[in-house]
């Protein structure tokens, strides 16, 4: 089935303790298309780049199957930065720039093949966006996620609020969770988030894994331990492409299978902290991928003995 990721695409400049990588590739959409890529190749991109963006770059997502038709490209303009320095725990971060360049001027326009896309990613943008790309698709979608943060929370809630009315699926962490609610226990804050509108709540907790909220239902997938992270850049979109990836691909929006689509996504994060950038994900196999989902199943799995 068909994908439609919206979000930006981008430089990073990243250091860690672990190196410095400078201007590299970076963009939810261009973590959330690649990461995709590996379960399905229908999938179609919408975002904004400056003419500065490589053309090898793009060259290498079609050749993934991604329609690049709905990538603006601005001629003279300059692509949306972003530099960051994470400390020592690996788990909170500095913003050392964020430059919007052309992202300043982003008002997506679908093309007509993009708005029947089946299965929609809308990456972290503002909610006036997202909003204005729900109203250009054609209502067959079978299901609609979406990313968001904590900076929409305090300068966007009430637009925030009316977008979630028109999805099926938020992904967002745990910190931002407590805030979107207004409740401190998880359980109880994914109950009030359902009453917002997604059916279906990840909750992210970084190395300590994802929880699914679907309605009653609880399922815990844990993060696969490393024995070294170099860049948590991208992980979560990372981990939202390979979720709508498997979902495209299974087309199957079940409680079960979205347990396994998580599972598809948690192994494509696990893929991209070994290294910086799209450094990894760029060169995975099917096998490769096929064995660390079922290292996942292997961890989870135990029997109980009477």
């Amino acid at each position: 089935m068909s994908l439609l990721t919206v979000g930006t695409v981008a430089f990073d400049t990243i250091e860690t303790p672990f190196g410095r990588a400078e201007k590299v590739i970076g963009g939810a959409c261009t973590y959330i298309s690649w990461a995709a890529s590996y379960f399905t190749h229908n999938i179609h991109l919408i975002s904004i780049v400056g003419d500065d963006f490589p053309a090898t770059e793009l060259a290498k997502l079609k050749a993934r199957g991604v329609n690049m038709d709905g990538l603006r490209i601005v001629k003279g303009g300059k692509s949306f930065f972003w530099a960051g320095k994470y400390h020592n725990n690996m788990n909170s971060r500095d913003t050392l720039a964020t430059e919007l360049n052309v992202l300043a001027d982003f008002d997506p326009v679908l093309p007509a093949a993009a708005r029947s896309c089946k299965y929609v990613m809308l990456g972290n943008l503002t909610p006036a966006i997202q909003a204005g790309v729900l109203d250009q698709l054609d209502g067959t979608q079978r299901l609609v996620a979406l990313d968001t943060m904590n900076f929409w929370m305090d300068t966007a809630m009430e637009d925030l609020k009316k977008v979630l009315q028109r999805v099926d699926l938020l992904t967002i962490n745990d910190e931002e969770a407590r805030q979107l609610s207004g409740e401190h226990s998880l359980v109880v804050a994914a109950a009030t988030i359902h009453k917002m509108g997604p059916k279906y709540l990840i909750i992210k907790k970084g190395e300590h894994g994802a929880l699914l909220f679907h309605g009653d239902e609880i399922f815990f997938a844990p993060a696969l331990p490393l024995a070294q992270v170099f860049d948590p850049t991208g992980a979560g979109d990372t981990f939202a492409g390979g979720i709508m990836g498997y979902l495209a691909k299974t087309d199957d929006t079940d409680l079960e299978n979205m347990k396994r689509a998580i599972i598809a996504g948690s192994a494509m994060a696990s893929f991209c902290v070994e290294d910086f950038s799209l450094n990894k994900l760029q060169v995975l196999t099917e096998s490769e991928i096929s064995q660390r989902m079922q290292r996942f199943k292997r961890i989870m799995h135990f029997e109980l003995v009477d």
